[in-house]
């Protein structure tokens, strides 16, 4: 195994109790901790009594600082990638310097942690032994397109979605999977004013339109399509007997 020079650590997605013993000692141990947020993630490690030089690593940068961090991690440097909450690499930056690490023979280690879609799956009530995480649907091109492929899913499916949209979201998703459909709404996970709604996409989407205000990070959750496939009939006597006039047809129409 190579000598592992980038860490991936969960952080806490509410509650700051939640970072592991683990984490805490790779964030002190490594050189340079990368982050969405410098801001966020210095107060997390201030919480903790770490002192450690921040590197900005996000959405709109990581193209450019790949190279960069490349040469670094290359030379032997520790580096520990963070998001503002939560994974990094689920719905947030991280992918690209994994993969661009793993292709130079580099170490990567990722730390099991916090991540909502776990804790909200599970609050939902809805089968966990089979689901597909499809993080945020596109802003706008290709949405209805996914929506009207994961119609007939029958895995329960777990979106994620901000305060401003997901009343929007919520009424396509009742639009093309059906207002009837099972659903659950969860908000400010592990926070204090953490909140999970159960209902029919309908019935959400009604009330979180009726709300003057929504915060926090959202997680939709949706039941599967149990409806079974219709089948296909079983052909009738009379049937049989059309297809088998058809093939005798067939034959004396042969040379």
């Amino acid at each position: 195994m190579p000598h592992t020079v980038l860490y991936l650590v969960p952080t806490p997605i509410g509650n700051l109790e939640d970072i592991t013993l683990r984490a805490i000692r790779i964030l002190g141990e490594v050189g340079t901790v990368l982050c969405e947020d410098t801001r966020t993630s210095g107060r997390l490690l201030q919480h903790l009594g770490l002192k450690k030089p921040l590197l900005s690593y996000h959405l709109h940068n990581e193209h450019q600082q790949v190279p960069r961090l490349l040469a670094r991690l290359t030379a032997g440097e520790t580096m520990a990638l963070v998001s503002d909450a939560g994974t990094p690499g689920i719905s947030d930056p991280g992918f690209l310097l994994v993969r661009e690490c793993l292709a130079r023979g580099l170490g990567v280690e990722c730390l099991p942690g916090p991540t909502a879609l776990v804790p909200a799956l599970l609050k939902s009530g809805f089968g966990a032994e089979r689901f597909t995480f499809e993080g945020f649907l596109p802003v706008k091109k290709g949405r209805q397109t996914r929506l009207q492929e994961l119609a007939t899913e029958t895995r329960t499916m777990i979106f994620y979605e901000s305060p401003h949209r997901i009343v929007k979201t919520l009424g396509q998703l009742a639009e093309v999977l059906g207002p009837q459909r099972p659903a659950s709404v969860s908000r400010e996970l592990t926070k204090l004013f953490e909140e999970t709604v159960t209902g029919t996409l309908a019935s959400l989407e009604a009330d979180f339109a009726a709300r003057a205000t929504i915060k926090g990070e959202i997680v939709v959750v949706v039941e599967g399509n149990l409806t079974p496939p219709p089948r296909a009939p079983r052909p009738g006597r009379a049937d049989r007997h059309s297809r088998a006039a058809d093939a005798d047809d067939d034959l004396d129409g042969e040379d």
